[in-house]
């Protein structure tokens, strides 16, 4: 598993830094850097972000402004060189704190914490989380919306793409628009229905989803868009 993030601070420098921490670490996936958090916020709108690494002082809006004007609320391990902010960041519900300069074995170690914690959410979700049945291969099969990425129409059959595997369901496009939720789930092309959550970035063409590109149909990127804004 690999966490979706952010890193937000006003220095050059320190984002440059933190930036190669998080490229270097196997279990991070860097969507973007910014130095201010009204860029930071115009990107949550378009991607599904797991984590920030936020900086507390910055001009125009601070770190703690910037949460407050968030509806929800991903991880946030706060980057700060003074300490005195340390309390008022747990206030947040932080996973964690780092002081400037940053030790990689610090750095790894609340990465650690943030993935155990998103491990955590994601199977308490399980326990009661949306879900599907599908039949493949004779077996009836329970699948959690959650962890759907994609669905593929495939000849006669359509292929349920999910977190761990695929199965080849002998069913129909319309019948998984008709079953998944309209909030998360966009139908993008005729062969394709698309979870939302697991789009990292698009373009007029395609929307990438891991390293496969999902193709577009001219008239349904607005509907992709939309669906995004609204998330």
């Amino acid at each position: 598993m690999k966490l979706n993030c952010v890193v937000v601070d006003d220095s050059s420098i320190q984002r440059m830094i933190i930036t190669k921490l998080v490229n270097n670490h196997p279990n991070l996936h860097l969507i973007g850097d910014f130095s201010n958090a009204i860029e930071a916020r115009g990107c949550m709108t378009i991607h599904n972000v797991d984590l920030i690494f936020l900086d507390i002082e910055m001009p125009v809006i601070s770190g703690f402004d910037f949460l407050d004007g968030l509806k929800t609320k991903p991880q946030i391990i706060f980057i700060t060189s003074k300490a005195e902010y340390a309390m008022k960041a747990f206030d947040y519900d932080a996973t964690d704190y780092l002081q400037k300069p940053i030790a990689i074995d610090r750095f790894n170690a609340s990465v650690k914490r943030a993935m155990d914690l998103q491990m955590l959410r994601s199977e308490t979700h399980e326990e009661d989380g949306d879900h599907i049945f599908i039949k493949s291969n004779l077996k009836k099969l329970k699948i959690f919306t959650a962890k759907i990425k994609w669905i593929e129409a495939f000849g006669d059959y359509v292929k349920v793409v999910t977190e761990d595997d695929s199965n080849l369901v002998l069913s129909t496009m319309k019948s998984f628009e008709k079953d998944l939720s309209k909030d998360k789930f966009v139908r993008v092309h005729k062969s394709y229905i698309i979870n939302i959550d697991k789009v990292e970035r698009f373009n007029s063409r395609f929307a990438e989803i891991g390293i496969t590109k999902i193709p577009l149909s001219r008239h349904k990127k607005e509907d992709l868009v939309r669906a995004l804004a609204i998330n």
